[in-house]
C-alpha cells in the first residue's frame, strides 16, 4: 500500500516514543510505501481533487537522521491506498477546517483514518458525556456558579480547559477552595469560554491508564501514567511515569462497551483514559504509548495496528 501520514513536522518527532513512527516502521518492515504532509498543506479547488504537497518518505533505521525525504510534490489524497490523520491537538479551526477538506476527499474515493466525522463529532473531552455510566461526576459550563455549586458538592475537583493536551491547563481544588475564583476566570474567560469539571479521583495515585481500541478490540494492555511527586497530573507530557500493564477487569468492561460503538463509527483507533473505574477522556485524534506498551511487555501494538489497517483499507466499506 501507499500511505499518507497528515502530521505535525518530522522534525518535532521524539522516535524513541512517538507513535506515529512506530506505525511508519512497521508499514515500511512491510513493502507499504510512505508519504508525508501537514494539514497546513492540504488544498480544493472547484473542479479539482482534495491534494497536498507531500513528501515520498524513507525510515533509515538511524536514531539521529531517522529519515530521507524527497522534495514536495502535489497529489491528490484520493490516489493513496490510506491516509491516516496523525496531527496532535489542539482541535482547533484549523484542524476544523482539515477535517472539512478530508471529508470531501473521501468523497473523492480517499480512505482516511480515522474517519473525519468522526474525528469532528467526538471532541476528545466531551466524547465521555455519551457514555456517563463509566464517567466521574463531571460538569461542562462557562457559569462560575455552577462551578461553585459543584465544587460545594464534591468538595475536591479538577477543572480543564475542553481543547488541552498534555496535562495543560489543568487545576486542582481542595475542599478549602483555595484559588478557585481566580481558575474559573483563568479557564473561562470571565464566562466566554466552556470548561470542564470532574470529582477528583484519588485513584490517580494508581495511574491515568491509556486503553486502546484497534479495529473494534482492545489491546489487552494499557499504559498506566502515574503522577510523580506532589504533581496531581499522570500525562507523561508532564512528568509522569508510564507503566504498561495488564487490562483489569473494568477496564475489559469498559473496551468491550465502547470499541463497538466506536469502530462501527470509523475510529480505527481511539485511545480511552480510565481512572479507577472511570472514564476521564477519549483520545481520537493521535492516540499514543505504542511504543512503551511494546517496550514493557513485548506485545506489539504498532503490528497489531497495521494489521487493522490492511483489513480496512481492504475492506469496501466501514
Amino acid at each position: 500500500m501507499h500511505l499518507l501520514f497528515i502530521a505535525d513536522p518530522l522534525e518535532t518527532f521524539k522516535i524513541a516514543k512517538d507513535t506515529t513512527f512506530a506505525m511508519m516502521r512497521e508499514a515500511q518492515r512491510r513493502s507499504h510505501t510512505l508519504a508525508v504532509c501537514e494539514p497546513s498543506q492540504l488544498s480544493w479547488r472547484s473542479g479539482a481533487r482534495v491534494h497536498a504537497q507531500v513528501r515520498e518518505l524513507t525510515l533509515t533505521g538511524r536514531a539521529d537522521d531517522w529519515f530521507t525525504a524527497q522534495p514536495p510534490r502535489p497529489a491528490a489524497l484520493a490516489d493513496f491506498d490510506a491516509v491516516l490523520m496523525r496531527k496532535d491537538p489542539p482541535f482547533d479551526s484549523e484542524y476544523f477546517y482539515a477535517t472539512h477538506l478530508l471529508e470531501q476527499a473521501e468523497r473523492e474515493g480517499a480512505r482516511v483514518f480515522n474517519k473525519p466525522r468522526a474525528l469532528r463529532d467526538h471532541p476528545e473531552k466531551l466524547a465521555i458525556m455519551e457514555f456517563a455510566q463509566f464517567s466521574a461526576p463531571t460538569l461542562v459550563t462557562r457559569d462560575a456558579q455552577e462551578i461553585r455549586a459543584f465544587h460545594a458538592e464534591h468538595q475536591d475537583i479538577i477543572l480543564k480547559p475542553l481543547d488541552g493536551m498534555g496535562g495543560m491547563g489543568i487545576f486542582r481544588v481542595g475542599p478549602d477552595g483555595l484559588n478557585l475564583g481566580s481558575i474559573t476566570e483563568t479557564l473561562n474567560r470571565h464566562g466566554a469560554q466552556t470548561v470542564m469539571v470532574q470529582k477528583f479521583l484519588p485513584e490517580i495515585v494508581q495511574g491515568d491508564k491509556r486503553v486502546l481500541l484497534i479495529g473494534g478490540e482492545p489491546v489487552p494492555y494499557c499504559l498506566a501514567r502515574i503522577p510523580q511527586g506532589s504533581e496531581v497530573r499522570g500525562n507523561l507530557a508532564a512528568g509522569g511515569k508510564g507503566v504498561a500493564q495488564p487490562l483489569s477487569e473494568q477496564d475489559w468492561r469498559i473496551a468491550r462497551a465502547l470499541a463497538p460503538i466506536l469502530h462501527a463509527r470509523g475510529l480505527l483507533l481511539a485511545g480511552v483514559d480510565v481512572i479507577g473505574a472511570c472514564v476521564t477522556e477519549i483520545n481520537v485524534t493521535s492516540p499514543t504509548c505504542f511504543q512503551e506498551i511494546h517496550a514493557q511487555t513485548g506485545y506489539d501494538v504498532a503490528r497489531r495496528f497495521i494489521d487493522a489497517l490492511e483489513d480496512a483499507a481492504a475492506s469496501p466499506g466501514r
